[in-house]
Parts: structure tokens; sequence; C-alpha cells
């Protein structure tokens, strides 16, 4: 199979997960967060973790755990104009249950709509206030008449538990890469599905290699799962802690996005601006001030991880963000493929970012070694100036994300160059993170 072949194959697949995913009504705890996880299980063993509802985890406490079974608008005709079971986005996330009947005066109250975006039904959310309400595209609300309407949502929300999943794959060294996700959100693909289901398959790919670090993979609903995730793990976390990634909106095929810790100097940061550099290139980098996801916790004072969020397009910056336009179109084979494929090479040259140091003095003789062309000519300098340039920083002090960064040559150009070097005697490894 060869590369592009294998890289269809792994977004068709990966696309094939987020379908299967995309009809759970998901929230930040509940019945469709592990239906979620049981599913991507079949992919990538998980173990799943219930904390109770009033569990304090740091300034928050886990909230009552919310159900849905369904909920609609009927007008007086019995006809349901809004129902959830053709979206789940048409429940406000959290929704307390209701079974009355109002005036449009009254209904209006609690119905949310995008005048700018008249097709859509938004997504919203009401987490931490008893509330209830109903999203609708704008047209269809402009469309509702005087009326007495029937509102029913059928929804609990009683003392039960927070869930979220994780996976530890040992390597050969006890730190660890820590690779974070979540699903806590209702039908939306690039927003919610894309991340956890390239997960999915970053995982898989992690257990069948030989794994210089661990990797600590965790599902987790935004926010208030990270938050949790951090003071159950903390003192292991900072610990063990040397890179990680969070993956956020990693499935359309527009730009790569990355949001760079608070300082935008750390390892995770570091290998993402060369990749950035020389092999994704449509790219932007955003820096700490435009966080939105779990970057914001894992990367807060004190707690300090080298956690780097990496999408596609970034969240909160294309129009279908939020919305029933983020549906299974605007996801696709090609977008998850890239996606993936960021991920993989950001592991990948963390894994093979070592410090190098030249074991002789002055220019090693490459010739004799086979190293070196037997005929100069226009045409080979490439090579040849990048072995000798690699071996011209190789003093000790670089690790090789810096020597790429220096010279100007990629890092997989670099990789088989380097295991020559290595063969041949010419350089010494010195442990590096």
């Amino acid at each position: 199979m060869n590369m592009l072949t294998k890289e269809f194959t792994i977004g068709a697949e990966i696309k094939s997960l987020v379908r299967d995913l995309f009809p759970i009504c998901r929230s930040l705890t509940g019945n469709g967060v592990r239906e979620t996880l049981r599913i991507i299980s079949e992919t990538l063993p998980l173990n799943l973790v219930e904390i109770p509802s009033g569990t304090k985890v740091f300034d928050w406490e886990i909230p009552n755990e919310w159900n849905i079974e369904d909920a609609y608008i009927k007008n007086s005709k019995g006809v349901r104009i809004v129902d959830f079971k053709k979206n789940n986005l048409h429940v406000v996330g959290y929704s307390t249950p209701i079974d009355k009947r109002m005036p449009l005066a009254e209904l209006e109250k609690n119905l949310h709509s995008i005048a700018e975006q008249p097709d859509a039904i938004p997504y919203v959310t009401s987490y931490y206030n008893k509330n209830w309400g109903f999203c609708l595209t704008h047209n269809d609300r402009e469309k509702l008449q005087e009326d007495d309407y029937h509102v029913v949502i059928k929804s609990t929300l009683e003392p039960g538990s927070l869930t979220y999943a994780e996976t530890f794959i040992p390597g050969e060294s006890d730190q660890e890469i820590l690779l974070s996700s979540y699903v806590c959100h209702p039908s939306m693909a690039n927003n919610e599905l894309s991340g956890p289901s390239v997960l999915a398959y970053i995982g898989k790919w992690l257990l069948e290699k030989k794994r210089r670090y661990s990797y600590r993979i965790i599902l987790i609903p935004e926010t208030i799962g990270s938050i949790t995730y951090i003071s159950k793990n903390f003192e292991q976390l900072k610990k063990n802690t040397i890179a990680g990634f969070n993956l956020s909106c990693i499935g359309d095929e527009r730009h790569y996005s990355n949001i760079e810790t608070r300082y935008g100097e750390t390892l995770s940061d570091r290998v993402v601006k060369n990749l950035f550099k020389y092999d994704f290139k449509n790219n932007t980098t955003y820096s700490f001030l435009e966080r939105g996801s779990d970057e914001r916790q894992f990367c807060s004072p004190g707690v300090d991880l080298p956690i780097v969020g990496l999408c596609r397009s970034k969240y909160n910056t294309y129009p279908e963000y939020h919305t029933s336009l983020d549906n299974l179109d605007l996801v696709t084979a090609a977008g998850l493929s890239g996606g993936y494929q960021l991920v993989k090479e950001s592991i990948t040259s963390i894994e093979k970012n070592y410090t190098y140091k030249v074991n002789n003095l002055c220019e090693p003789q490459l010739g004799k070694r086979g190293l070196y062309p037997n005929i100069s000519q226009k045409g080979h300098y490439g090579t040849v100036n990048a072995m000798m340039n690699f071996l011209a920083y190789a003093d000790g002090t670089n690790d090789l994300i810096s020597i790429s960064d220096r010279i100007g040559v990629p890092m997989h150009e670099l990789f088989p160059i380097v295991q020559k070097m290595y063969d041949n005697g010419l350089i010494s490894t010195i442990e590096t993170c």
C-alpha cells in the first residue's frame, strides 16, 4: 500500500467513526457520553472513570447528570414544528424538563436563532443555571404565528456522575506525552467529533509501534473534564508530562492551526512550529491569548503543562462553528487524514528528537564511509550540505529540532541522515526531550 492510499484509507476509517458517533446527543454528563466512549473503545481500548455529582474539583463542582429522551414544540394542530429527534441541537443543553402550553410571546423568550445565519440551528447550553430552551433556524422562527404551543422537554437533571475515559500506553521511558480531546457536544462533526475520532486512530497507531515515550490519552468533557482530570492526576501529570496536544476541530480541509502554550516555548510549541515551517504550510499559529479549549486548563498558572492546541480551522474562526452547519459534509476523509498526519508527525518528531554530538574533531572523512559522492558535481550538494551542516551543529548542545530550524532542513529529511551518521559511529546521542 503506497503512502497516498494509506492516508486515504485512514481518513475514510476516521470519517466512518465520525459518522457512527454523529447522531448521539452528548453533553457534560450522561448516557450520550457513555455511548460515545463505548463506540470509540471498539477502536481504542478505554478505561471509563465516573466522578460523582457534587465532587469538588479545585474551584468547581461536578454538576448533576443530564439525560434527555425527547423534546418538541407542537402547534395547535399537533404538528411538531421543532423536533429534538430530527436534530438534537434543537434543545438547549442541560434544559430542565417542561410540559406546558403557552402563547407565542411566552415561547419566544426561550427560543434561540441566528439572524445572520438564517439556515443554521445554533448550539446553545445552560449548564450551570437551571433553564430550558429551544434552538431553530431563523427562517423557521420567523414563520411562527400566534398560536397555542405545546412545549415538551422530557429530560432529567439529578445526581449521577461525570464520565471520562483514559488509556495509558507505556513506552521505554516513564516520561509521558499527553493527548486529549473532548466528548461533550451534540451533533457537530468538526467541533465535536473530529478530535476524539482522530485521537482514537492515533492511539491505535501508537499501540502498534515501538515507543520511546509513554502516552496518556484522555477523552473528557471540555472545561469541567480537564479541570476534573487535572485535580485527580495532578502530581502524575506534573512529574512526567514532557509534551502534549489537545485536539479540537481537526477534520476540515481549509487550514492547519495551533494554539501556543502561555509563553510558546515548550517542546510541543517548538515541534509544531517546525512542522508548520516545512511540512504543513497552510497554517496559522495563535497565541495563548486566543485560547478557548482545554489548553486553558492544562496551561493555567501552577498547572503549566506543555500542552498545545492542534486544529485544522481553529474553533470559533469558521462560519459553521457551533451550528448545525458543522455537519458531515464539512468534515472529510482528506481533512481528517491531514489532521491525523499532523498529530502523527508531531509525535514522530518528538520521539526522534535527541541531542547529538559529533565524535570527531574537524570534519569526518565521509568518502571512505560511502557517505560522500565519488564524483563532485552540481546536484549532489543538497544532501551533502545537509549532512555537513547537521554535523556542524551536532555539538552536544542542540537537539534535532534546533538543528533543523537553524540549517533550514525539515526534520523528516534529517532522520535518514542522522541514522547514517549514527550507524557509522560519527555521532553519539545525548538523551533529551
